[in-house]
């Protein structure tokens, strides 16, 4: 079972990508989203999406800029996260065939999201919308628009969000920080993977 969880590898560096990588997956997480703010962050997708694009979803976070979107698809990413609403780099995601998912945090910006061709939507930071946020935004979005909640939501609080409709979760700090050994990471991993499984139930 693949979860709907988005793993954020701020800072990774490229000689950590594959070990990283593979820690996830055996966990049950095939999402990677590597940060552009990232060191190498190419070399870091390149190098995951060769070795693992069969089999997850790996792509860019922290993506502002159509020739952005243009660099990560050229080394094989096909997921691209950014942190707003840029119509901009949501069209330019959806016509590459690319996964988009900009963040918003207004219906305004959910709207322009889903104008724009966004795949689904990230809810951030979702510690300042709260569950109650995204209760509140849910009844005025199309039905089935996907939206993931970034920043504030973790295995302490994944029912919560998950009672509030939050389809998925994209988790930064909680499962990866620079440094980390991989069997850190691995630990982490089965810890939000075992929470959010009994969390979605």
């Amino acid at each position: 079972m693949n979860r709907p969880i988005i793993a954020i590898l701020r800072g990774l560096t490229p000689s950590a990508a594959l070990a990283t990588g593979q820690a996830l997956i055996d966990a049950g997480i095939d999402k990677i989203e590597v940060p552009l703010n990232s060191p190498d962050p190419l070399d870091s997708i390149g190098r995951l999406s060769k070795e693992f694009g069969d089999r997850a979803l790996i792509g860019a976070g922290t993506v502002l800029t159509p020739e952005q979107v243009d660099d990560v698809a050229r080394v094989g990413g096909k997921l691209i996260v950014s942190p707003n609403c840029d119509p901009e780099v949501i069209s330019h995601t959806h016509r590459l065939g690319l996964e988009s998912w900009p963040g918003i945090f207004t219906p305004t910006e959910a709207f322009a999201a889903l104008k724009a061709g966004a795949s689904g939507l990230k809810l951030f930071p979702g510690a300042l919308a709260g569950p109650a946020g995204l209760s509140a935004l849910r009844p005025v979005l199309p039905k089935g628009t996907l939206v993931y909640a970034v920043g504030g939501a973790g295995p302490e609080n994944f029912g919560q969000w998950i009672a509030a409709s939050a389809d998925g979760f994209g988790i930064g700090s909680a499962l990866y920080k620079p440094g980390m050994t991989v069997s850190e990471v691995a630990a982490k991993a089965a810890q939000i993977v075992a929470a959010y499984d009994e969390a979605a139930g």
